[in-house]
């Protein structure tokens, strides 16, 4: 596997279902541009840089969704929380309950919880997104009295992502504990190519928000929806936050759902995934290429397959934009060398180089999602959906001049969001 840092003028807009076009990007900010005033300069000099995307978090659009929507607060609180840890056990007590809190007032909001603080739209993912890059950013540049290392930041620092993405909170009774009520897993992303436009807000994070913990009413009963949110970072997957996130909920659930942002006014239904990665850039700019990393490499499939009841989604009503039942792969046959596009899926013996969902993460994801079903031996519904792009209304499509919300907006992140609960209602019921 080839890793490579991909330079920022050359990260350009690609779809979470298609391989990138190269289009010209702004750079982010150097980290020497990205004061935190809440620490003396003498400690900033001393810690570790930030990363690319801790980098734009001080320009204009970050810092505006987050004064628009209270989020802003948001760091400042953390840091007067960590000045009261006074040993690792105690800051790894507040780290873990500042995440928490963090993505309980996301979920809160875009349910219409608690007051709104802000202007911006309680649906948006934004915040969430750009308030945890300021947590993060203010958990690697602390220096507590009691000396912290390296490995002791870097295990905060996941402690903190996890629970501020609901991965570690998405709880189900065991089988049988709760009769009557079907369980669902749902997952979602990051905003991402915001090097393109730092103004994206990414449909399946925002669905995430809005259906975790809920209670959606199907035919056969209820059934409740316990959510999280991945980044958008290669090493992260390779890492194995998938599997270390999923492992327990997908044990228990009766149906998941892994959903990302895809092609432009469609939603799809993935057939196929592949155990390939097509190397588009991150949101740290990094470019990976070749094999899906997963454990016991000698036993990994090419290839994974939906058991979402495809035909049933297909043919419901469900919302306004259309739905398919995606065949599509690109392979590489068996005994052949070069790419080849099958409209109907994958033939015997080849290997993988885009599943319908495409070569980057949204497609590893849905691999590696149903990989761990298929090795936990569950026969349990789930695949991947992905959503139509978010647009942002016919006048403001410029990100170097355009506003960071407007109501067609806001009316299509909620059109998606409201489709994608009634295909999970449709899904569930024909379980």
């Amino acid at each position: 596997m080839s890793r490579i840092r991909v330079r920022p003028e050359l990260l350009g807009l690609v779809l979470l279902t298609t391989t990138a076009l190269t289009l010209t990007a702004q750079p982010p900010l150097a980290a020497a541009q990205q004061p935190l005033a809440t620490q003396p300069a003498a400690a900033r000099s001393a810690t570790a840089a930030f990363t690319v995307e801790e980098q734009r978090l001080d320009r204009a659009v970050p810092q505006e969704i987050l004064r628009r929507s209270g989020f802003d607060a948001v760091a400042p609180d953390f840091v007067r929380s960590l000045r009261g840890a006074d040993s690792y056990a105690e800051a790894e007590r507040t780290v873990v309950r500042s995440g928490a809190r963090l993505w309980q007032r996301a979920v809160d909001r875009a349910q219409g919880r608690g007051p709104a603080r802000g202007d911006l739209s309680r649906d948006d993912d934004r915040p969430l997104y750009w308030a945890r890059l300021a947590l993060t950013r203010e958990l690697r540049q602390w220096q507590p009295e009691f000396g912290l290392s390296e490995s002791g930041r870097t295990a905060l620092l996941g402690k903190l992502e996890r629970s501020s993405r609901g991965q570690d909170s998405m709880d189900f009774p065991a089988r049988g504990a709760v009769k009557g009520v079907k369980r669902i897993v749902l997952t979602g992303f990051d905003p991402f190519t915001l090097d393109r436009d730092i103004r994206i807000s990414n449909p399946s994070g925002a669905t995430a928000l809005a259906l975790d913990g809920t209670v959606i009413r199907t035919a056969g009963g209820p059934a409740r929806i316990e959510a999280a949110v991945f980044p958008v970072r290669w090493g992260d997957f390779a890492d194995g936050t998938v599997e270390r996130a999923l492992r327990g909920p997908l044990s228990r659930a009766d149906l998941f759902t892994t959903v990302s942002q895809g092609r432009v006014g469609r939603i799809d239904v993935e057939r196929f995934n592949g155990a390939w990665r097509g190397g588009f850039g991150d949101n740290e700019n990094v470019s990976e290429t070749g094999l899906v990393p997963v454990t016991d490499p000698a036993s990994q499939p090419q290839w994974t397959t939906t058991s979402l009841p495809y035909r049933s989604i297909v043919a419901a009503d469900t919302g306004r934009f259309p739905v398919y039942d995606n065949t599509s792969v690109t392979e590489i046959p068996a005994g052949g060398t070069a790419p080849v596009v099958r409209p109907d899926g994958p033939t015997p013996g080849s290997a993988a180089r885009a599943g319908g969902g495409g070569d980057y993460l949204s497609n590893e994801i849905a691999y590696r999602a149903t990989l761990l079903r298929d090795r936990l031996g569950l026969d349990v519904p789930g695949g991947h959906v992905h959503t139509p792009v978010l647009q942002f209304g016919a006048g403001n499509t410029d990100p170097a001049t355009g506003a960071v919300t407007d109501p067609e907006f806001v009316q299509n992140r909620l059109d998606i969001i409201a489709q994608l609960r009634t295909i999970i209602t449709v899904a569930a019921e024909a379980s």
